[in-house]
């Protein structure tokens, strides 16, 4: 077993007895910190050491844990055979998943802790997945075609960055939807700053967050085809280069009080008699700031290496507003940078919010225009642009969290429908079902894609995507009548998508 593998197995198993995941992490963390990392270390170790691990008072259940592994490692033959099916035979035992009741504390995680919390049913034995028909609306099962598909287009991402990614698909699409056919109002998302990191999921631009300083070991490829003409991850990501964001200017966000908008700008400059020829160009960039009430600015440049600085500013009938925005600039040690900070005016005496409001303004665009950072290799998360409350989730950011992403999976496959009166099953076999459902539908989507993979660009394979999904679908009524409505899907349609094996052909 890999490391990231034997994590999986010793939690299952701490769960299975703690039945809570936050005691078996806690404990698994305990376990690690003693160097038994895996359920056979834990069995061949002294019960001292076990101990130890768990605490002066936990002999009792040092004692239990290590009997519980030594039981664990006495039918290794029947666990690989386990393993070798996928859990697919009724005889063999599946690894124990579970929806989690509660949000992962990501900070209290390694990356191998918090990916093998979020492991999900994988089946690709093909027969199994023929004679399977589930019952879905369409918005899980895009999660899932985004899910498997991220893992052969960005395969540099964690699995909890492709379900949170996947996620962040599904809402977008939703929203567009639902305003589409009249259930939703448009305006309703967060408004980000143009410079703005975005990925490509489904064809769809995806905003993101970088997970700065996580790490995982796991291998994404290790599974998965390498593309033909491989295009880098960060080709379907809307970054800012170093090179060319120098001469362009950079925006933020649009705020908004009681009718007044605020909007600013930035660009690098190295002499302040170039301010003019800035302006114009701003100007015809986007000609609808001449319309506004005010365009004020403020520009600080060097000479060479003097301490020295030239500053210049103008309110443009906004007062104190050009030197405000000078003095922010000064406060951040900030030069070589003209800032034009715009208002359309509301009609409506601001008072002293209105510094508050170009402060914000004035900081996210000085942020977008050093924001020089590729998402080539970095793991990231999908911002939740709906997410009203971001200060409730554990990062303080509106992310799509993985775990929930899992959960809306390992809910959403029943059975089809079979027109015949069964016996009514228990919580936990239909959970069991669906569970199962689950596995055949992403490992009929992992054949899929990988059937393609080695003769199409990531890129492409990410545009083809969408058509796959439109054929499989369930069919629902158009318009609101139809909206959450579930119907058939017969997996064997997936598979039928796969690409045909010219070598084969005569």
């Amino acid at each position: 077993m890999t490391g990231q593998e034997d994590l999986q197995e010793l939690l299952r198993l701490l769960k299975a007895r703690n039945k809570s995941m936050m005691n078996a992490l806690k404990q698994a963390n305990a376990l690690q910190a003693k160097g038994l990392k895996s359920i056979a270390q834990i069995a061949e170790a002294d019960l001292a050491t076990v101990e130890q691990a768990l605490g002066a008072s936990e002999a009792k259940e040092a004692k239990k844990l290590q009997t519980a592994c030594k039981d664990k490692l006495k039918k290794p033959a029947k666990r690989a055979l386990d393993e070798a099916s996928g859990g697919s035979g009724d005889a063999a035992k599946k690894p124990r998943i579970e929806i989690h009741r509660h949000d992962l504390d990501y900070s209290s995680m390694s990356g191998e802790q918090l990916e093998a919390a979020l492991v999900l049913p994988l089946i690709e034995d093909e027969d199994a997945i023929r004679e399977t028909v589930i019952e879905t609306n369409r918005a899980p099962l895009v999660l899932a075609f985004a899910v498997e598909l991220l893992r052969f287009t960005k395969p540099e991402q964690p699995p909890s960055s492709r379900l949170s990614l996947a996620q962040a698909v599904v809402s977008a699409n939703s929203h567009s939807k639902a305003v589409s056919i009249g259930i939703e109002k448009p305006g309703k998302e967060e408004v980000l700053s143009e410079g703005q990191p975005k990925v490509t999921v489904l064809g769809r631009q995806i905003p993101v967050l970088k997970r700065s300083g996580y790490a995982w070991s796991g291998d994404a490829q290790s599974d998965s085809p390498a593309p033909a003409s491989s295009t880098s991850a960060s080709s379907s990501a809307t970054v800012s280069n170093p090179q060319s964001s120098r001469n362009k200017w950079a925006a933020s966000r649009r705020l908004s009080s009681k009718g007044s908008i605020f909007i600013a700008h930035a660009i690098s400059t190295t002499s302040s008699a170039a301010r003019a020829g800035l302006m114009k160009s701003l100007m015809e960039e986007k000609p609808h700031l001449e319309e506004a009430t005010h365009n004020a600015w403020a520009i600080r440049t060097s000479f060479g290496n003097s301490p020295l600085k030239q500053e210049a500013s103008f309110d443009d009938g906004e007062s104190g507003c050009g030197n405000f925005i000078l003095q922010l600039l000064r406060e951040l040690d900030i030069s070589n940078t003209l800032v034009v900070l715009t208002r359309y005016y509301g009609g409506v005496m601001l008072g002293p919010d209105r510094w508050r409001l170009m402060r914000e303004c004035i900081n996210d665009a000085l942020s977008a225009q050093r924001r020089t950072a590729s998402l080539a290799d970095e793991p990231v998360w999908g911002l939740d642009m709906q997410d009203t409350r971001p200060a409730t989730s554990t990062i303080g950011m509106p992310v799509h969290r993985p775990e929930a992403a899992r959960n809306y999976l390992l809910r959403s496959f029943g059975p089809a429908a079979s027109g015949t009166k069964t016996a009514k099953k228990t919580v936990a076999a239909a959970n069991e079902e669906r569970y199962e459902n689950l596995g055949r539908l992403l490992g009929a989507l992992r054949l899929l894609f990988a059937s393609w993979a080695n003769v199409l660009s990531r890129d492409e394979l990410d545009r083809r995507a969408w058509s796959w999904y439109v054929a499989v679908r369930p069919d629902v009524e158009a318009g609101p009548a139809g909206w959450g409505s579930k119907g058939p899907l017969r997996l064997g349609k997936i598979l039928d998508l796969r690409r045909k094996d010219t070598s084969q052909q005569t």
